[in-house]
């Protein structure tokens, strides 16, 4: 038995903080939900992007046309589609299409993603079919026997297919962002996404009518957050152009990375009632200032977990900002580096199971193996997944975060946890967001905002809650932290930035 090594009230409460609700899952299938809306009421509003509007109406017949040509041209179920295209209209009948054609979409932000990772992408998810529109057919690297297929282009109205599908065919393949290496195809399922978007809290409330801004790139997850949560639930999807703020003062609902979010000014979006964040980790003065206007659900999970696996209701007046509980049918595990349950309160590594464990990544069976393992606990066969993301059971049985297993860096043969030190700058006065890094064997550097922060008062607030060797040697005031095309801090270009400044005072 994996909990035998516990006391019996560990055990308890193993088992009780560690499994979501069971709940049922309306459809496996997110198209279904799309298209019950559609014969619901054609002629709502499904999306809008600047100026232009299409209606559930227009959305369901335009993506049954295309699915028909998709099938047409030898598309099949367990198929990848490629979608190469920018946040826009066509976009939405694209991925509807390729859903209705019983394949996977996998998406690309073609004014942003290089030739290369291109290339890397249709080769890895062999991509025979790529969708794209006109205007960036030019940049798709295509090669022999691939067909490229321009969504600006009318197909002629067919009824929609009917492949035959279960909550076990592909929906998405996702390449991680790379930043530690290759980017990594992630095959996401019908039940895996249908699990967090069709069940609470990760349907958000969306209603019928409601708006729900589409900020983010189409290759992050969460944009399958904004564009499948919105029109599986009826809503409509406002589709931002170069001007975030614009998209988001008229949105209900905001689903963004805390980098994305901290761009926005709260008084400035009246209508918002929702916000979530995720990708990366929230700074608590942001949590709270949105929290006050609307609800604020601060969320975790990889890409590798379908969006996100644990979320929590933020309350301005609680003692932490935690991640929350396991969404409904999922499971967390904090286990030590024998995978053997930790005693509630003490901290270790996170493990996810459930619903929301996705296929695996596309040709990698060793990196498959390192992440993916039999989960003891659910059993039947059922997998759990290595997130590396550190955490601890609180008392009252919510996950705090504690950063990354790649985010614990030695420093002076110390161990430090660099979130726990951007946690503390962000408590000092005036300091909104923090970003702390190792530069050297014995160095750590900060970055904080707003560009007023006094850097002296931030270090010594960091001296004064942790060792020495924790305390950054230099803490650096920006107006704004840069951000990578996924809408996270961009740590690469904050290290230029460091060495630019270090050339500059020589």
């Amino acid at each position: 038995m994996p909990l035998r090594h516990l006391t019996p009230h560990d055990q308890q409460l193993f088992r009780q903080y560690g499994r979501g609700p069971t709940v049922p899952v309306p459809d496996p299938l997110l198209h279904h939900a799309v298209a019950r809306h559609a014969a619901a009421a054609p002629h709502a509003l499904a999306a809008e992007h600047q100026g232009a509007h299409l209606t559930y109406g227009e959305l369901d017949r335009y993506a049954d046309a295309l699915a028909a040509r998709l099938v047409r041209e030898g598309v099949r179920p367990g198929d990848h589609v490629g979608l190469f295209v920018r946040r826009s209209i066509p976009m939405l009948v694209g991925l509807l299409g390729i859903l209705k054609a019983g394949a996977a979409y996998v998406p690309q932000d073609i004014g942003l993603a290089p030739p290369a990772q291109l290339t890397h992408v249709i080769r890895t998810a062999r991509t025979r079919v790529v969708l794209t529109v006109a205007e960036h057919a030019h940049r798709v690297p295509l090669p022999d026997g691939h067909l490229l297929l321009a969504l600006d282009e009318p197909q002629p109205y067919a009824p929609a297919p009917r492949p035959r599908l279960t909550g076990d065919d592909g929906c998405y393949v996702l390449f991680t962002s790379g930043t530690t290496g290759r980017p990594n195809g992630v095959k996401v399922t019908h039940r895996n996404v249908a699990n967090i978007l069709l069940t609470e809290p990760g349907g958000l409330g969306i209603r019928p009518g409601d708006r729900v801004a589409q900020l983010l790139n189409i290759a992050f997850d969460m944009a399958a957050w904004e564009i499948l949560g919105c029109l599986a639930h009826g809503g409509t999807l406002v589709i931002r152009g170069k001007d975030i703020a614009a998209a988001a003062r008229t949105a209900d609902v905001l689903i963004a990375t805390p980098t994305v979010l901290s761009g926005l000014d709260p008084a400035a979006c009246p209508r918002v009632r929702t916000v979530a964040v995720a990708g990366e980790p929230c700074p608590r003065p942001l949590a709270d200032r949105w929290a006050r206007q609307a609800v604020f659900h601060n969320c975790c999970g990889p890409t590798e977990t379908t969006i996100v696996n644990t979320m929590s209701r933020h309350d301005p007046a609680a003692p932490l900002l935690t991640i929350g509980r396991p969404t409904p049918n999922n499971t967390v595990y904090v286990l030590d580096a024998d995978r053997r349950p930790l005693p509630i309160g003490e901290p270790g590594e996170m493990w996810a199971g459930g619903d929301c464990v996705s296929a695996g990544y596309l040709g990698d069976d060793a990196l498959n193996a390192e992440r993916y393992a039999p989960d003891p606990f659910l059993g039947g066969g059922r997998r759990m997944f290595r997130t590396r993301d550190l955490g601890r059971w609180t008392p009252d049985g919510e996950l705090e975060h504690l950063g990354r297993t790649d985010d614990q860096v030695k420093v002076r043969g110390f161990r430090v946890e660099l979130d726990s030190v951007s946690s503390v700058l962000e408590t000092a006065a005036g300091c909104t967001r923090a970003v702390t890094l190792k530069r050297d064997a014995r160095t750590l550097v900060s970055f904080v905002c707003p560009a007023d922060v006094d850097p002296d008062t931030a270090r010594r607030a960091v001296a004064d809650a942790l060792p020495y060797y924790c305390v950054p040697e230099r803490v650096l005031p920006l107006a704004f932290l840069p951000e990578t095309d996924r809408g996270k801090v961009d740590k690469q270009a904050l290290l230029g930035m460091l060495d630019e400044r270090v050339a500059v005072a020589r």
